[in-house]
């Protein structure tokens, strides 16, 4: 079905957002297989998928790399993107949260709301990304939708409105009956056609109730269907319908369908609510940037100057595809854009409709669409592309700080200019990926979310340019904090060499911020004993030094210094004075404060047999984990536990040997923690891995 790509209305950008396995991919291949996208249904376990296309997807069975596809529906075209479901790979997540307009969550019917889960539906929260939800793998042993909806209610805290009852349980599950009309869809054994009838005898009851129960959780919600139940003690479908895509858009209610897309059972449905309850770019705000340091709006609208925001970078055989989210305006093959970020002009060379690692090429893209580009040489992700003569800078999506890093090296020295160019187009395609040089051991840390991030990264270098690479023990990156503070150190910055000398004297006050991280500088100096230009300047300075601290050279964080008074000199004072009176005097205040070394820390979720409970939590004490929660599943324990992310390396293999390969776990990172004094590394044995 061809659409119009100028009618905004029917539009739809959306995210599938899931825990890792929950069945993200399988639910993308089914809809691009009901939607006529595919002729062949996609299965992950045979590495046959459309979005799952990178050697390394196929191999490990999960998604990587957010992929993006287009396909039309009921006269609406959806361009969709399936996004990882693994926690090392939640920067690819933000990214596309960001350009994205809505939104399905995936849940598996048997685990309900998982670690992962909970943490994409957080993400969404924080850019206000409509969703609906689908209760997946409704044909397993063990699946429940109540469960499920009721682990998202008490986890995810939105009011959850269940449109859809399930017809059959496990290996019987053929059909839903849909609450909103009373109509059932039952799916033939081949699962190719849906067919609707009417609700089944023995449902009857249960679906009356049902959509009672919905109609009063609508009618508590949206001022429309509360009036409509006041006066006629129920609510009309088409009524409905409105009251449910008004409180999904508001963020107030979320949808929840169920089915299998495994089995292929519930994907019409969800299209339907796709189309029906998620907005389109004339629905959301319009998109808010920065000129010339006023804020300025641009409306999804083709005529309005172009902007658009560049969400992914890849480098593939055809040559470097730069992935867009255009906003505003249309922009032409062959047309000039605007850099606001590197401040400078490029040419469009090719636009291409994408269908994950294939491609069509058009002529142009207008506001509301996802395309990639060919020709732009110094766009990254989070750039800004604009019309030369209408700059604008639109907020870029969040980059987290890395906390696992490896030390890697070309194990021929010929190779190592290789090596330097392919870390540099790494660090281009995925900004949470670092590279530096390590001042102390000359070493190439490469830097990452965690163990899996770095190990698709190196395998990517290995194969991409054919390196091969020696790559040493993931480390952790350690921060520094104060403990105890110090009041009144004076530091006075004196120099003459001949020429124009430096002069600054500064007085710190140094203590613990009233948040746990971060740095806070005020100056409390009276008289204009320090002018307002140098004390910017010692706050610049003392920013500085915040890179190293006295402990083992890490960052430092978690402190408040207040300028509390200082002096200057008529001739010898500058900026550079008092910036380097900040920076040394900070340094050396440091020492004398009581400091405390900050470890990252992980929230772990375990799942294991029953029978392996004791020994798996032996393992976590011995790790120093702190066991915080534990459930019980069908045959199955899961234990929630806070761990020092230096004592999760290598945990998979030995959780596998302690559970027969029965146990799995997952991790997300919840930030920092005192480190006890006896795993203290010293500086000589954390600056860089050996």
């Amino acid at each position: 079905m061809r659409t119009n790509p100028n009618t905004l209305a029917v539009v739809r950008n959306l995210g599938i957002l899931a825990h890792v396995d929950a069945g993200k991919t399988t639910v993308t291949e089914r809809i691009l297989y009901a939607t006529g996208t595919t002729h062949k249904r996609g299965e992950v376990h045979y590495g046959t998928t459309v979005t799952d296309f990178d050697p390394q997807e196929r191999d490990r069975g999960i998604t990587i790399f957010a992929a993006a596809v287009s396909c039309d529906w009921d006269g609406h075209r959806i361009n969709l993107i399936d996004t990882p479901g693994h926690v090392d790979f939640a920067d690819e997540v933000e990214r596309s949260l960001r350009v994205l307009d809505g939104a399905v969550a995936v849940f598996d019917a048997v685990a309900g709301v998982e670690p992962q889960s909970e943490s994409v539906w957080r993400q969404a929260d924080r850019h206000g990304v409509p969703r609906i939800a689908f209760v997946n793998k409704l044909d397993r042993a063990g699946a429940d939708l109540d469960t499920a909806v009721a682990s998202i209610r008490e986890r995810l805290h939105p009011a959850p409105l269940v449109v859809q009852l399930p017809i059959g349980a496990e290996d019987g599950f053929r059909g839903v009956v849909d609450l909103v009309r009373m109509r059932a869809l039952v799916w033939a054994d081949d699962a190719e056609t849906v067919v609707e009838e009417s609700v089944p005898q023995d449902l009857r009851e249960e679906a009356r109730r049902r959509r009672r129960l919905l109609e009063e959780a609508v009618a508590e919600l949206h001022a429309g269907a509360f009036e409509e139940f006041c006066a006629r003690s129920t609510v009309a479908p088409q009524t409905l319908v409105t009251a449910l895509r008004d409180l999904t858009r508001s963020g107030d209610g979320v949808v929840v369908l169920c089915g299998s897309a495994y089995r292929n059972r519930g994907i019409e449905p969800l299209l339907d609510a796709v189309v029906a309850y998620l907005p389109s770019p004339l629905d959301v705000p319009a998109v808010r940037g920065l000129r010339d340091g006023a804020d300025e709006e641009r409306p999804a609208d083709p005529r309005a100057p172009f902007a658009a925001l560049a969400f992914k970078v890849s480098a593939t055989a055809t040559g470097r595809l730069t992935y867009l989210r255009v906003y505003s305006g249309t922009i032409e093959k062959g047309g000039t854009v605007y850099d606001a970020g590197a401040r400078r002009t490029e040419r469009i060379g090719r636009i291409l409709r994408v269908q994950a690692d294939r491609h069509a090429q058009v002529d142009r893209a207008v506001a509301g669409d996802i395309v990639a580009v060919v020709g732009l040489k110094s766009a990254r992700p989070g750039a800004t592309l604009c019309a030369p003569d209408a700059p604008l800078v639109l907020e870029p999506p969040g980059v987290a700080d890395p906390v696992v890093s490896v030390a890697i090296e070309a194990r021929r020295s010929t190779d190592a200019d290789r090596l330097a160019s392919a870390l540099g187009r790494l660090a281009e395609e995925d900004p949470s990926l670092v590279v530096r040089t390590d001042a102390e051991t000359g070493q190439t840390v490469l830097s990452g979310m965690g163990e899996l991030h770095l190990e698709v990264a190196v395998e990517k270098i290995r194969r991409d340019n054919g390196l091969e690479v020696n790559v040493g023990r993931p480390r952790v990156s350690y921060r520094e904090t104060v403990g105890r503070g110090v009041s009144g150190f004076v530091f006075r910055h004196v120099k003459q060499d001949g020429g124009a000398g430096q002069f600054a004297h500064v007085v710190l006050d140094v203590e613990p911020a009233q948040t746990e991280s971060g740095f806070e500088f005020r100056s409390a100096v009276v008289g204009g004993r320090v002018p307002q230009e140098y004390v910017r300047a010692v706050e610049a300075g003392c920013r500085d030094a915040l890179a190293e601290g006295p402990l083992g050279g890490h960052p430092v964080t978690g402190l408040r210094v207040t300028l509390t008074d200082g002096a200057t000199h008529v001739k010898d004072s500058s900026d550079t004075a008092f910036r380097t009176a900040g920076r040394l005097g900070l340094r050396d205040a440091l020492r004398t404060c009581a400091m405390v070394l900050l470890e990252p820390v992980v929230e772990v979720t375990v799942t294991v047999p029953d029978d392996a409970v004791g020994g798996v939590l032996g393992d976590l004490a011995a790790r120093r984990g702190r066991v915080t929660g534990s459930t019980t599943r069908v045959g199955a324990a899961v234990v929630t536990a806070t761990v020092p992310l230096a004592e999760l390396f290598g945990y998979a293999t030995r959780l596998r040997s302690r559970t027969q390969g029965r146990g799995s776990f997952t991790a997300r990172p919840t930030g920092y923690a005192p480190a006890p004094a006896p795993s203290q590394p010293s500086a000589s044995t954390t600056t860089a891995p050996r």
